[in-house]
């Protein structure tokens, strides 16, 4: 899985040209980055998300599959026991 990295100097730096203490910058942009850095294990990629949906879609083949052969075989045994 691959996430961008959060550039703290450069948030830091923008934070300073907006007005905000050198010291108040620093923890702001180191914040934001440990907030970026703990959040990474609950992301996911396109990737991740199209194995999850093929294997759902898979799930789903099977299980529509058996209900037809239910289907069928109920249908098989009602035409036996109605003749």
């Amino acid at each position: 899985m691959s996430v961008a990295a959060f550039d703290t100097l450069s948030a830091a730096r923008k934070l300073q040209a907006a007005g905000v203490e050198t010291e108040q910058a620093e923890a702001h942009a180191e914040i934001v980055a440990a907030a970026v850095h703990g959040a990474r294990g609950d992301l996911v990629t396109k990737a991740d998300l199209d194995a999850a949906i093929a294997g759902l879609e898979n799930r789903m083949l099977k299980i529509a599959i058996a209900m037809v052969a239910g289907q069928a075989a109920l249908t098989a045994a009602l035409i036996k026991f109605l003749t």
